[in-house]
């Protein structure tokens, strides 16, 4: 199962417009929205462009117990069924997209990312 992971920090504000952006990047990175709680998100591929064990979930945490005045810690894990053979699997170039589009966003700002 390929599996990446990536954890970043962005100056608070309100929480529900870091969700509202989170979920706009999502959606501009071509993933449905399938699940989505006050500090949870989760996001697929649409099924039809690859097989099923390619297809991409992205889990989003927003975690307001340790958030501060000055920052919200949030987490993406981005994966599916695929084996991880190639450095450059459809998983990875998938949460490159996400990361990407992340950290190109104007609507807050980035105070630390860490990707693993």
């Amino acid at each position: 199962m390929a599996r990446y992971n990536c954890s970043f920090a962005v100056a608070s504000g309100n929480n529900h417009s870091l969700r509202q952006s989170i979920k706009e990047i999502l959606l501009s990175c071509s993933l449905d929205i399938i699940y989505d709680q006050s500090e949870y998100i989760m996001a697929r591929e649409i099924p039809g462009k690859v097989s099923l064990a390619k297809l991409v979930s992205v889990e989003v945490l927003i975690d307001g117990t340790t958030a501060t005045e000055s920052k919200t810690r949030v987490s993406l894990v981005v994966k599916n069924e695929e084996l991880p053979l190639q450095v450059a699997n459809h998983c990875y170039q998938v949460f490159e997209r996400v990361n990407s589009a992340i950290s190109l966003n104007q609507t807050w700002q980035s105070v630390e990312s860490i990707a693993s």
